[in-house]
């Protein structure tokens, strides 16, 4: 009540982390439950979609002479298999649909998340989570799977003076089990940071004396947040590439 009457009194009543909250869709509860359709599973449908609009739809009927789709999608096909190829050599190809599929979902999620009135799935630890995490354990596991017990020498640097390499060890070990959640946590936490203050400059726009100010500020920020969400996805897509690196070849 203190706050309604504060935010009355002064003419300036917002809540910029309101937009992250998770809602259902149906009913007029707010309990959320495992099987509950809520608005992240709505954009993160959305965000499928778009996928399969921009990578399937518009590829069908491939052209020689490419229209705005097929020019966008072989873009961001070119864009990867360039990055994965240069990161990880030729023997990363073969893990190139994983990678961009990676991409493509970050970047649409992202993207999505900057319409009025949307969902920011990727401003969620529960949704950067399971891709931060898929990411290491698949990676662990390849890297197992393809060196045996030689994986291990990762976390060994032999190029050290052999007094330092079991401290350096102890060091390449924490930083390796670490590797998800920064993974995780870079790109909700900037999708977060990012939105929340669009929806502070947006909330002085209602001050009149402010408000050309706060508008001119709103779009300065939205424009960032473009720039933004296109780097979070390259950004956790190298990072990807590069963990990849590390389980092909442990010892390079």
């Amino acid at each position: 009540m203190a706050d309604e009457a504060h935010g009355e009194g002064s003419g300036l009543s917002f809540h910029p982390m309101d937009q992250f909250e998770v809602k259902p869709l149906f009913g007029g509860g707010y309990d959320v439950h495992w099987y509950t359709i809520t608005n992240v599973t709505l954009w993160l449908a959305l965000a499928i979609l778009a996928i399969i609009g921009l990578m399937v739809l518009t590829t069908s009927k491939r052209a020689t002479v490419p229209g705005r789709g097929q020019s966008i999608a072989e873009l961001m096909y070119g864009f990867v298999y360039k990055m994965v190829e240069d990161v990880t050599g030729k023997d990363g190809i073969k893990y190139f649909p994983y990678i961009m599929t990676l991409f493509m979902f970050i970047l649409c999620a992202n993207f999505l998340g900057l319409i009025p009135m949307s969902f920011t799935t990727t401003s969620h630890i529960a949704v950067t989570a399971i891709l931060g995490f898929g990411v290491f354990f698949a990676v662990t596991i390849l890297g197992f799977v393809k060196n045996g017990a030689s994986f291990l020498g990762l976390f060994w640097v032999s190029s050290a003076p052999l007094p330092l390499r079991p401290v350096l060890a102890i060091i390449e070990i924490i930083s390796y089990f670490v590797r998800p959640v920064s993974h995780s946590i870079r790109l909700a936490g900037n999708m977060m940071a990012g939105h929340a203050v669009l929806k502070v400059f947006a909330g002085f726009a209602q001050v009149a004396a402010i408000a050309p100010v706060a508008i001119i500020g709103v779009m300065a920020i939205y424009g960032l947040e473009v720039l933004v969400s296109a780097i979070q996805a390259y950004v956790f897509t190298i990072l990807t590439c590069v963990y990849l690196k590390d389980a092909l070849h442990p010892h390079h």
